[in-house]
């Protein structure tokens, strides 16, 4: 089965992590400090905390804003339910945002007109998490207009997207917003076998990320409430949690995160070969924003189903059937169990919906070889073909 996203672990991500292993930190060394400073050179960020998941740097970079009882998170439907839930994860409610038909992100023109209603209806988000789908980013300098005029922040969700650029600023920059959060897991584009990072220009977010990442626990004097019994001393001074990051896992991010740009390179690659080969099927290719470079942790096809005669899962199946693994990003998250008890419903996001019905990712990861890619294309084109 050829997976639609893999990590790629060479001898020296195995000597970084060994490394470690014969060293006297496991965890709270000097390798999450090392991946912390590599984040901050790739992006130019000022601060940026390595924690055990995205959605625990989604979670903190909610509290950190200040996020509450009372308080709205809008997102995008279109994405894994850690965009949305880190919001309930605070107490405050949720709600979305439509996409765009064409770069499947958060709309800024269904933002504007939400945001609109909203200041009318005394019902304005606290938060606003644009999430840069499949590594393509959203339209931040309009989100980013938006947020200063209606009075809302913004979290970057980029777990798909390290690496990529938004006018010519590497994501990740925070220049459009309050904090960016990047993901690790094994098919993202660099992994740390699980984890995440919250990235930051603002100090005062920084100091309530590095209290929330750590049971809300200080070694710092300046922040504590006495005087330090003795070099043993610490206070907390907020609530917490337990969401670190391994040495053994910051090492291998320092060993990933070198190969950065040879990794999305060669996902560039493979996109050029799809978007040349793929280009006569009943299919839908990806759309790029202008003055973006996407990280291209995904490529998302949209089946023309009036011009095959076969349905979505149809396809799906007999692709995965013949040993390609493809994949479905996302059901739209208005559409779960969880989010429908609270009141959401089929027909509130009609182009999250219909995206939802003819969208298939591709294989696409930076180990991929180019006989792989030729196997995706030969079926692909097979099962369209049949009737």
């Amino acid at each position: 089965m050829i997976p639609y996203g893999r990590q790629e672990i060479k001898q020296q991500d195995i000597d970084a992590v060994v490394d470690v292993l014969k060293s006297d930190f496991l965890t709270q060394g000097p390798q999450v400090p090392a991946f912390e400073a590599s984040l901050m050179g790739a992006t130019g960020a000022k601060f940026a905390f390595a924690v055990n998941s995205a959605t625990s740097a989604l979670h903190i970079a909610c509290l950190a804003l200040g996020v509450g009882k009372g308080d709205v998170l809008w997102t995008s439907p279109v994405t894994f339910v850690a965009s949305a839930n880190c919001g309930l994860y605070c107490g405050a409610s949720v709600d979305f945002i439509d996409i765009d038909p064409a770069t499947y992100n958060l709309c800024p023109i269904a933002l504007e007109v939400k945001l609109k209603l909203a200041k009318l209806n005394g019902s304005l988000p606290k938060v606003v998490v644009a999430v840069h789908l499949c590594g393509q980013p959203c339209d931040m300098k309009a989100i980013h207009a938006l947020s200063v005029e209606y009075g809302f922040k913004v979290i970057e969700d980029a777990s798909h997207a390290i690496g990529g650029r938004y006018l010519d600023k590497p994501i990740g920059a925070c220049d459009y917003s309050d904090v960016t959060v990047f993901s690790f897991h094994p098919v993202k584009i660099v992994t740390t076998a699980e984890g995440g990072a919250a990235l930051t220009n603002d100090k005062a977010l920084a100091d309530k990320m590095t209290l929330y990442r750590s049971h809300g626990i200080t070694r710092d004097e300046v922040l504590m409430e006495n005087l330090p019994h003795g070099g043993w001393y610490y206070e907390q001074i907020d609530l917490g949690f337990n969401y670190r990051m391994t040495e053994l896992q910051a090492a291998l991010g320092v060993s990933q995160i070198a190969r950065l740009g040879e990794f999305v390179a060669a996902r560039h690659q493979l996109a050029e070969r799809y978007y040349e080969k793929l280009a006569d099927l009943p299919i839908t290719l990806p759309y790029q924003l202008p003055n973006t470079y996407s990280g291209l942790h995904l490529f998302v096809i949209r089946l023309k189903l009036d011009e095959i005669s076969k349905t979505h899962r149809e396809v799906f199946d007999e692709l995965r059937e013949n040993g390609i693994g493809v994949n479905v990003h996302y059901i739209p998250v208005h559409l779960q169990p969880y989010y429908q008890h609270m009141g959401f419903k089929k027909g509130d996001f009609p182009n999250a919906e219909s995206y939802y019905t003819n969208v298939i990712s591709l294989p696409m990861f930076h180990a991929m070889t180019y006989e792989q890619q030729d196997e995706v294309i030969h079926v692909l084109t097979k099962v369209l073909a049949t009737k």
